[in-house]
């Protein structure tokens, strides 16, 4: 993912409401299962994480991208954005990963 698709997606999640919480549990295996529902459905996820996890935030968005198969497009204070195309949902359109100018 390029810097550029990066920004457009922080962009987009800037607008958009935390669809999950995580809380003291932190990663059970529901949670890796809700988050890949919602990955499909939007394909960009933004979560909170409670104060009451006492995981790491980076190791853990790090773990669920990799079990989501999914990239981390942010961490924000106690926010984490992941995002994957979805293969049957496709919603966003990213910018082009080529850093060629149009003329």
């Amino acid at each position: 993912m390029t810097s550029k698709q990066r920004a457009y997606l922080k962009g987009i999640a800037m607008k958009t409401e935390p669809v999950m919480q995580i809380g003291k549990a932190t990663l059970t295996p529901e949670v890796t299962k809700s988050v890949e529902e919602v990955l499909e459905a939007r394909e960009l996820v933004k979560l909170h994480v409670l104060k009451n996890c006492a995981a790491d935030l980076r190791e853990m968005a790090q773990v669920l991208a990799e079990r989501t198969q999914s990239e981390v497009v942010q961490i924000i204070g106690r926010m984490i954005v992941l995002y994957r195309e979805s293969a049957t949902k496709k919603r966003i359109e990213l910018p082009e990963a080529s850093g060629k100018k149009r003329a």
